[in-house]
C-alpha cells in the first residue's frame, strides 16, 4: 500500500510538473508610487530571449516556450529597480516596481562632463560598432491595426450605354462601402536576413475584422463581373480616361483584376503568393528599413544630425547601466522631435520615442491628393551575447489623408467591330476624402546570427493560411509567446446582423 501512494504521489507531482511547464502566465507591470501602468518593459525570461509589456503595462508568456528552465522572471524598466520574480507568484497579478536613486558619482564620473555635441558624436562614430548588420533569423510576432474613415464619397453618374449600369447601382456601390472600418492582423513568424534581402516564414495568423463589411463589397463585384461579361466583347479592350489621361487595358486583365480583387475581400490565398503573407512581409521589411541608423530612413536623428538641437535633460538607468536622456527637436530643416535614451559607456541609443512635427510629405496634382500627416513611435534595442544591439521591440504609427475630386471614364473599344471602335461608355465623376491610421507593433522573442548557406536554405511559406476572426479569442494563441493585446483588442466584436440576400 505503501509503495501504491509513493507512486501516486510521484506520477501527481510529474503531472503537475507538466501542467506548470505549459501554463500562461499573465500580469501587469506598474510603478508602485504612482500606480500608474509601465509600458514596454523588458521582462528577461532567459538568455537573449525575452518580452516587452504593451501599452497598458501588461504581458503574458507561456512556460513550456522558454529555453533555458528558469523558475522566475527579471524585470527592468528605464529609471526603475530591476526585480526578480518567482513565477508561482504572478499569475494573473499585479508586479509593482519602484523608481531607483541613481547614484551620479559612481554612475556617471568617466562621461559626465561630455558636451552634448561630443555625445551625439560619439553616438554616430560607434554605430557600426554597436548594432548588428549581419544575416540574423529572428522570431517574432507581429501586429497591425489599421483604422480608416471615409469622410466623404460622392460618385455622381454621368453616362453609361450599359442598360444595367445605371445611376441606382452606381448608388448602391457608393452605399455598400464601408464608412468606418477597424482591422486587425497578427502574424508569429521567423524573418531571416539584413537590410539588403529578407525572407518571412509564418508559423500563425490571424485576421480580426468585420468580415460584413467585405460582404456587400463581395455581391457588387459578383454582380459587376456579370454584367460586365455579359456586354463586352473579349477581344475588346477598355480605355479608362480619367481628365488629360488615359490607360488601355486588355479586358482579359480586368476580369482577372476583378477576381484578385474579390479573393482580397474574401482574404481567399493565390497559389504563388497570398494577401496576408505579402503584406506582412512587406510591412515587417519597411519596418526594420526606417530603423534612425538605416540607410534613407525618415528618422534621420543622427545621419542628419545638423537638422536638430539637442539637449541632455536628464540621467536615468537601466540594469545598473547609466543612460542619457536626451531630447531632440527640429531646426528649419528636421522633421522630428522625441528623446534619446543613450548607454553611458558605448553610446549606444538603446530606445528613441519619436514623433513628427509637420507633415512629411502631401501632393496634391489633378485631383489626386495625398498626405501624410502622422509618423511617430517608439524602438527599444537589446544587447545580445555577441555585444551587439538588435532592435527588441517597434511600435510605429502613421496617419494619412487621401483624396479624389476627377472625372472618370471607362470606354469599351474594339478594333475588330465595323464603323466606330466605341462600344460602350460610363461615364462618373469621383469625390472621396479617406482618412487610415495603422499601427504596427514587432516584439522580437529571440535573434540568432545565421550564414550566408543557413540563408540561402531557410524556405518562405508564401501560401500559408490565417485564420479569420470575428471577435477576438483568448484562446488562438494559447501556447504561444505573443505581445499582449490592449484593451480595444480584447473587447472587438463583430456585431450581430440580418443576413440578406
Amino acid at each position: 500500500m505503501k509503495i501504491f501512494k509513493i507512486l501516486l504521489l510521484v506520477q501527481l507531482s510529474c503531472a503537475s510538473s507538466i501542467v506548470a511547464k505549459a501554463q500562461t502566465i499573465s500580469a501587469k507591470v506598474v510603478d508602485k508610487k504612482t500606480n500608474q501602468p509601465i509600458p514596454y518593459a523588458t521582462i528577461q525570461l532567459g538568455p537573449d530571449q525575452g518580452i516587452v509589456t504593451n501599452e497598458e503595462g501588461s504581458f503574458s508568456f507561456t512556460i513550456n516556450k522558454i529555453k533555458t528552465e528558469t523558475d522566475s522572471i527579471h524585470i527592468s524598466s528605464m529609471g526603475y529597480e530591476k526585480v526578480g520574480v518567482a513565477l508561482t507568484s504572478i499569475t494573473d497579478s499585479i508586479i509593482y516596481v519602484e523608481p531607483k536613486a541613481i547614484a551620479l558619482q559612481s554612475v556617471f564620473i568617466s562621461n559626465k562632463n561630455l558636451t552634448i555635441d561630443e555625445i551625439i558624436d560619439n553616438i554616430d562614430d560607434n554605430l557600426e560598432k554597436n548594432y548588428r548588420e549581419n544575416i540574423t533569423k529572428r522570431k517574432l510576432f507581429f501586429r497591425e491595426t489599421n483604422t480608416s474613415f471615409i469622410k466623404k464619397i460622392d460618385i455622381d453618374f454621368k453616362k453609361s450605354t450599359i442598360e444595367d449600369v445605371d445611376k441606382k447601382l452606381v448608388d448602391s456601390i457608393s452605399g455598400v462601402i464601408p464608412k468606418n472600418s477597424v482591422f486587425y492582423a497578427e502574424a508569429l513568424a521567423d524573418f531571416y536576413g539584413n537590410s539588403k534581402s529578407q525572407k518571412l516564414h509564418v508559423i500563425k495568423g490571424a485576421r480580426l475584422y468585420d468580415k460584413n463589411n467585405g460582404g456587400s463589397m463581395e455581391s457588387i463585384f459578383k454582380k459587376m463581373e456579370k454584367i460586365f461579361r455579359d456586354n463586352v466583347k473579349p477581344d475588346s479592350y477598355i480605355k479608362i480616361r480619367s481628365g488629360l489621361f488615359s490607360q488601355k487595358v486588355q479586358v482579359d486583365s480586368i476580369l482577372t483584376a476583378n477576381e484578385d480583387a474579390a479573393d482580397i475581400v474574401n482574404g481567399i490565398d493565390d497559389q504563388k503568393e497570398n494577401f496576408f503573407f505579402r503584406t506582412r512581409k512587406m510591412n515587417l521589411t519597411n519596418l526594420f528599413d526606417e530603423i534612425f541608423f538605416e540607410s534613407g530612413s525618415k528618422l534621420n536623428v543622427i545621419q542628419k544630425s545638423g537638422r536638430y538641437n539637442f539637449e541632455r535633460v536628464d540621467y536615468t538607468i537601466l540594469d545598473d547601466i547609466g543612460v542619457y536622456v536626451i531630447e531632440f527637436t527640429p531646426k528649419r530643416r528636421g522633421d522630428f522631435k522625441g528623446t534619446l535614451y543613450v548607454n553611458t559607456q558605448d553610446f549606444a541609443i538603446i530606445r528613441i520615442d519619436y514623433q513628427n512635427v509637420k507633415r512629411l510629405r502631401s501632393f496634391n496634382l489633378l485631383g489626386v491628393s495625398f498626405e501624410e500627416n502622422g509618423y511617430s513611435g517608439t524602438t527599444i534595442f537589446s544587447k545580445g551575447s555577441d555585444g551587439k544591439y538588435g532592435v527588441k521591440f517597434i511600435e510605429k504609427v502613421t496617419e494619412n489623408k487621401f483624396g479624389v475630386d476627377r472625372p472618370l471614364s471607362i470606354i469599351e473599344k474594339n478594333k475588330y467591330v465595323k464603323g466606330r471602335r466605341k462600344q460602350n461608355q460610363l461615364s462618373l465623376n469621383l469625390d472621396v476624402i479617406s482618412y487610415a491610421k495603422n499601427k504596427y507593433e514587432v516584439i522580437v522573442f529571440e535573434t540568432k546570427n545565421i550564414t550566408d548557406t543557413e540563408y540561402a536554405n531557410s524556405k518562405e511559406n508564401k501560401n500559408v493560411k490565417s485564420t479569420y476572426l470575428s471577435s477576438y479569442n483568448p484562446d488562438f494563441w494559447k501556447g504561444y509567446n505573443i505581445i499582449e493585446p490592449n484593451t480595444a483588442i480584447k473587447q472587438f466584436k463583430v456585431p450581430d446582423q440580418v443576413e440578406q440576400d
